[in-house]
């Protein structure tokens, strides 16, 4: 699965040169170049990272920063900055940004830089709970065993790797395309109409309401999401 990159910056050669080296990386690449577009693009492109330059017209970065973890507490951030001085690199740190890097810097370095945060973003799988639980409905990963209050139920293997998948990735939405890769692996070609199926077959087994579900929601345009039951 390719990691999805927001870019928020306005320079319009920094953020071509940025785009370019992360895409050639093999990372799928978004841009905004002001805080308005950076909150819309944030919400279509469900981002993995954010290249966040604070010196932006209109909302300034720390704004946009603070508006991102609201959204999403978690997502990781590498802030951009022509600023040298220490004191906003300790500002940026100490309000939660993964990574800070002051302009001019080496595409190099910032593609290491994002690759290392992502590193320490994605849990390891050997570090990974192997229990997870919303609510009434527990996953126990080392047992391929999931529960509906005392109810075992009755999950096919995909079925399975779907529901541990999306609980793993809880409040975030992933596509389509993403949960192919994860679940039935880039081997032959399976269309997205799949996914589709075994969600709907997977709510029907999981929702109190398989037709309004509050667990395994529909993400317009993306794909779907877990959320905690409520």
């Amino acid at each position: 699965m390719s990691e999805r990159v927001l870019i928020v910056e306005d320079e319009l050669a920094v953020a071509e040169a940025v785009a370019y080296s992360l895409g050639q990386e093999g990372f799928k690449v978004s841009v905004a170049a002001d805080g308005p577009s950076a909150l819309q693009a944030f919400e279509n492109a469900n981002p993995d990272l954010i290249v966040l330059d604070l010196m932006l017209p209109g909302i300034s970065g720390w704004d946009l920063f603070q508006a991102f973890r609201k959204q999403r507490s978690k997502v990781p951030v590498v802030m951009l900055t022509a600023r040298a001085d220490e004191s906003d690199r300790v500002a940026g740190l100490e309000m939660g940004a993964d990574d800070y890097v002051t302009k001019p810097f080496s595409m190099r370095e910032l593609v290491a830089r994002v690759r290392s945060v992502l590193r320490r973003a994605t849990p390891n799988p050997e570090d990974a709970p192997s229990l997870l639980q919303s609510g009434t409905l527990r996953l126990d990963a080392d047992r391929h065993e999931a529960r509906l209050g005392e109810e075992v139920l009755s999950l096919s293997p995909k079925e399975f790797a779907l529901l541990e998948y999306l609980m793993r990735h809880c409040g975030r939405a992933r596509s389509r395309e993403d949960i192919l890769q994860a679940v039935w692996g880039a081997g032959d070609y399976l269309d997205e109409r799949t996914v589709d199926v075994h969600v709907r077959w997977l709510r029907m087994k999981i929702e109190a309401e398989p037709s309004q579900p509050k667990l395994l929601l529909t993400v317009r345009g993306i794909g779907y999401k877990f959320t905690d039951a409520p």
